[in-house]
């Protein structure tokens, strides 16, 4: 895995080896109808990891950004506690902090997600997450949202986002606008909200091959875009394009280039073979 990671330029010294073995997951992948998931992950690596294993302070130095997923805290009550030292230390170190709410049914039950979720909050500057996450995990409502809807009404994901500005202070929210027309074919599109305005992408028609990562993707382009320097608008209008073409990708890793996203960006979406 650390070859893996390591041949797109990440740097992996601070990977810590332990435990037993790796989680995995299973992905049963749906052609017009749900893809499912069955996770393996118990007594893997890194639910064996406790509070003081990890030297946050060193790991820290000289960085800009802390970005952890829902899944992490879900996966044992010793990460829980991993997870909120590791956002007290970023908070230390002056780093911005992003948590992508990611509640997976499967992990934990509705109710300790909501407490273990909102004890970590304080720490969060920016949010990222869909409609039924935020009503899950942290009991904010985008209100009359059908999820089974193909019509998604933005003003009342825009109330939504207000809402949670207010109750946990964040300075940025993302989320993600998926419209279900069928298992195989989705509408697409973005918000970004900075608490004063809420900014939405264009709106994608997409066919997908695979839509597992599409959230993820999502996610670091928008950090991307808020740590390059690009306004609100930019930032969501990249990372809607971004995410919108992991669509297009089997697997979890989003492998488009930079030049690839802004083509779409500025309209190059027509399809037309390369050469």
């Amino acid at each position: 895995m650390r070859n893996y990671i390591r041949q797109f330029g990440v740097n992996t010294d601070f990977v810590l080896r332990n435990g037993k073995r790796l989680g995995i997951f299973y992905l049963e992948t749906g052609a017009s109808r749900p893809s499912k998931i069955i996770y393996d992950r118990a007594n893997s690596s890194i639910t064996e990891l406790k509070p003081s294993m990890i030297d946050w302070e060193r790991i820290f130095r000289d960085k800009q950004w802390f970005h952890w997923s829902g899944t992490a805290p879900a996966l044992s009550d010793s990460m829980a506690a991993t997870t909120k030292e590791a956002c007290a230390a970023a908070k230390r170190g002056g780093l911005m902090v992003s948590c992508d709410l990611n509640y997976r049914r499967k992990l934990w039950t509705p109710e300790k997600a909501r407490r273990v979720m909102t004890e970590l909050m304080p720490h969060v500057d920016v949010l990222i997450g869909n409609e039924e996450d935020s009503a899950t995990v942290l009991g904010v409502n985008a209100t009359g949202v059908n999820l089974e809807n193909t019509d998604l009404n933005a003003e009342r994901y825009e109330a939504m986002t207000t809402d949670l500005h207010q109750r946990f202070g964040f300075k940025y929210i993302g989320t993600t606008l998926r419209e279900s027309l069928s298992a195989s074919e989705n509408g697409w599109s973005c918000l970004l909200s900075d608490g004063a305005r809420c900014y939405r992408s264009r709106k994608y028609r997409i066919w997908v091959v695979d839509r597992v990562g599409g959230g993820d993707s999502f996610s670091g382009a928008v950090i991307y875009g808020l740590l390059s320097g690009m306004s609100c608008q930019e930032s969501v209008e990249f990372a809607a394009a971004a995410s919108c073409l992991k669509h297009s990708i089997p697997g979890d890793f989003n492998h488009v280039t930079k030049e690839e996203v802004m083509a779409l960006v500025s309209g190059g979406g027509s399809g037309r073979i390369q050469r």
